[in-house]
């Protein structure tokens, strides 16, 4: 007989869940401080063999790569996850496993990230940060046996702790869980997120000290025209962010080539290389953010702008090496370069009021990430909680308004869903929406319904209505326009049916409707409200034409149809957890003689349960492998799975030596 476990808290128990979201984001809090601790302490260590050596400048030539390479080596041998900037692999985790996230996950970011920023390389450390904290509140979820759901809002409020830990920023890292990690701003979750992000940036502040990330002086409009010129500000940060953009795309996609240890070795250098010239583009870059917010940089605007072009291709190959960290902070970096690049030039020309290129640095830092991210409410609140600067709302929200309409259009996704989408998954957010949020109104409506007239007698109605097995129908006039409703109840309280009394005389006027676009739970809604069964649909720009009717079996069947959509979904999911699923991948083989494989069909093949055929290549001819595809020696075939479904089907099928395969 199989024994059920009762789950650690009972749904619907909030009392437990906001205990339970406040340990994971104290833990959160703890793993932020370790990390900013461990990556201080690795930096001191290689500023220390500055002194050691004789030629200083070119140390990063040999740290770089060498800490890139030992980051490299343990994400790809223990967890591959943890390689990255750390939001995509949240995302993925709850798009295509339910919020399930390895324990390895954490520990191991926490010491690659700390490798990979300590040594000099270019990312920042609120991503590994929000993994860590998500990893945390994944572990807990599930020892807990908390439902999916469950499991989900702790990995948000481990994120948003994180965040909140990092920079000492609560309310940021709250905007950062909603409007990243779950995308939207649902109350299920709010109470958990606000607990935990408030626990980790208590934790933090508690251990690190007092001190916002950036001190900065307080700043404000000098001249409404000024908004302008923050207007162009947000299209400069545009071009910004897309570089960044692209540049991820290129140090993750070209270096393909490079097998094995030579692409973290390889392209380590298009990090080093470039940071020996341009030291300021280093490690997270918070020191030069500080120094031109508060205006103790000293740099000419050319250099600045030199600086804007130089950090995403550095921070890009990082990546493209196979380090570990986030872009939250490259992305401050490049819009406070642009920002105070352009405010150095505009100052020269600029005459209605003074020009501060410490206040343009701080607008280009929330433009930029809004379009590196698409986070734009998080943008704008983490900047103010990171400076406790609240002078220049306007200019920030301009600049991001700006970010974010522009930036979609040239590059649809941010640079948290680019890396799922060349896995092909698509970042959905269903599990926060009724299934019949998801059906309109048009598509389950019954269209050109039966209608009643107004000089219909109620006894005809009686006959339309016992034919069609309908309890009530619209009433239209002779241009099929809606004049009311008239239902069973209207003729039974007009004295039943009569050839004596007319439709008109029993209808209800001017009902409420819904239109082709309403979704089905709204309508629905409406239908409770008024306690009737079926609601008039009219055309969405012509209020009185009736083109349906939306009725109780019409909600059934949107039912049905949504949950369909559903399971297509769920099994989207499943085939996503396999396509990423850790160690799995494409390799190859040669049908040797003797094979027990030649001369049977696909479908005959004695394959590892879970390893999947996919193509045969014969006489330079590819084959999709079909199950009649037969096997013949000499084939090469490819399959898809772990190495140890690799050893096992060699094994299979070429026993003498198999191992040679």
């Amino acid at each position: 007989m199989t024994v059920l476990r009762r789950p650690f808290v009972r749904p619907g128990n909030v009392t437990a869940m906001v205990v339970i979201s406040g340990l994971v984001g104290a833990g959160a809090g703890l793993g932020a401080v370790l990390l900013i601790e461990a990556i201080d302490g690795l930096t001191e260590l290689v500023a220390r063999l500055d002194g050691l050596v004789q030629v200083p400048h070119l140390l990063p030539l040999v740290v770089i790569p060498a800490a890139l390479m030992a980051s490299w080596w343990m994400t790809k041998t223990f967890a591959p996850e943890a390689a990255g900037h750390g939001v995509p692999q949240i995302l993925a985790a709850i798009t295509v496993s339910g919020g399930y996230i390895r324990w390895l996950v954490g520990p191991l970011k926490l010491i690659a990230s700390a490798i990979t920023i300590g040594s000099g390389g270019s990312s920042g450390r609120e991503g590994p940060i929000a993994q860590i904290g998500a990893g945390l509140g994944s572990w807990v979820g599930r020892r807990l046996q908390l439902p999916e759901g469950g499991v989900i809002g702790l990995v948000a409020a481990g994120a948003g702790a994180g965040i909140a830990a990092t920079f000492n920023a609560p309310i940021a890292g709250m905007f950062f869980a909603m409007e990243v990690i779950l995308g939207s701003f649902s109350v299920r979750h709010l109470h958990t997120v606000v607990v935990a992000t408030v626990a980790g940036a208590v934790v933090s502040h508690s251990i690190l000290g007092e001190g916002l990330t950036f001190s900065v002086d307080p700043h404000s409009i000098g001249h409404p025209t000024e908004l302008i010129a923050y207007a162009v500000l947000g299209l400069l940060c545009v071009v910004g962010g897309l570089v960044f953009l692209w540049s991820l795309d290129f140090w993750e996609e070209k270096p393909d080539f490079l097998r094995g240890w030579r692409r973290p070795l390889l392209v380590s250098f298009a990090v080093a290389v470039p940071i020996v010239f341009f030291p300021e583009v280093a490690g997270t870059g918070q020191a030069f953010i500080g120094g031109l917010l508060t205006g103790r940089s000293g740099l000419v605007w050319w250099f600045l702008l030199v600086l804007a072009l130089v950090k995403p291709i550095v921070t890009g190959a990082t990546f493209g090496a196979r380090g570990s960290g986030g872009i939250f902070m490259p992305s401050l970096f490049i819009g406070a370069a642009i920002g105070s690049g352009f405010a150095h030039v505009l100052s020269g020309v600029w005459h209605f009021s003074t020009i501060h290129p410490e206040a343009f640095a701080l607008v280009g830092m929330a433009a930029v990430f809004t379009a590196v991210a698409r986070a734009p409410l998080t943008a704008i609140l983490i900047v103010f909680e990171v400076t406790g600067d609240y002078g220049l709302v306007l200019p920030l929200m301009v600049a991001a308004a700006i970010a974010m309409l522009v930036a979609p259009r040239i590059y649809p996704d941010s640079a948290y869903t680019k890396p799922l989408s060349r896995l092909g998954i698509r970042v959905t957010r269903g599990g926060e929406i009724d299934l019949l949020d998801t059906v309109r109104v048009g598509d389950a409506m019954t269209a050109d319904p039966m209608v009643a007239r107004l000089h219909t007698t109620l006894a005809e109605l009686q006959g339309m209505l016992d034919r069609g097995r309908h309890h009530g129908l619209p009433v239209v006039d002779a241009d099929g326009r809606l004049l009311g409703v008239v239902t069973v109840t209207d003729v039974v309280r007009a004295g039943g049916p009569s050839d004596q009394v007319l439709v008109e005389n029993a209808m209800t006027p001017k009902p409420v409707t819904v239109t082709p676009s309403t979704t089905a739970s709204e309508a629905l809604e409406r239908m409770a409200a008024l306690g009737v069964g079926r609601i008039p649909v009219v055309d969405d720009g012509e209020t009185r034409n009736l083109v349906g009717m939306f009725r109780r079996e019409d909600a059934v069947n949107a039912y049905h149809r949504a949950r369909g959509a559903a399971f297509r979904q769920a099994a989207e999911r499943e085939h996503y957890r396999l396509k990423t699923r850790v160690g799995s991948h494409f390799f190859d083989f040669v049908v040797r003689d003797r094979s027990l494989a030649i001369g049977r069909q696909v479908k005959e093949v004695p394959w590892p349960e879970g390893c999947l055929a996919v193509s045969v290549v014969r006489d330079g001819e590819v084959l999709v492998a079909q199950g009649s595809t037969v096997i013949h020696a000499g084939d090469r075939v490819t399959c898809f799975g772990d190495e140890r479904m690799r050893e096992r089907l060699l094994q299979r099928l070429n026993p003498k030596d198999g191992n040679r395969g």
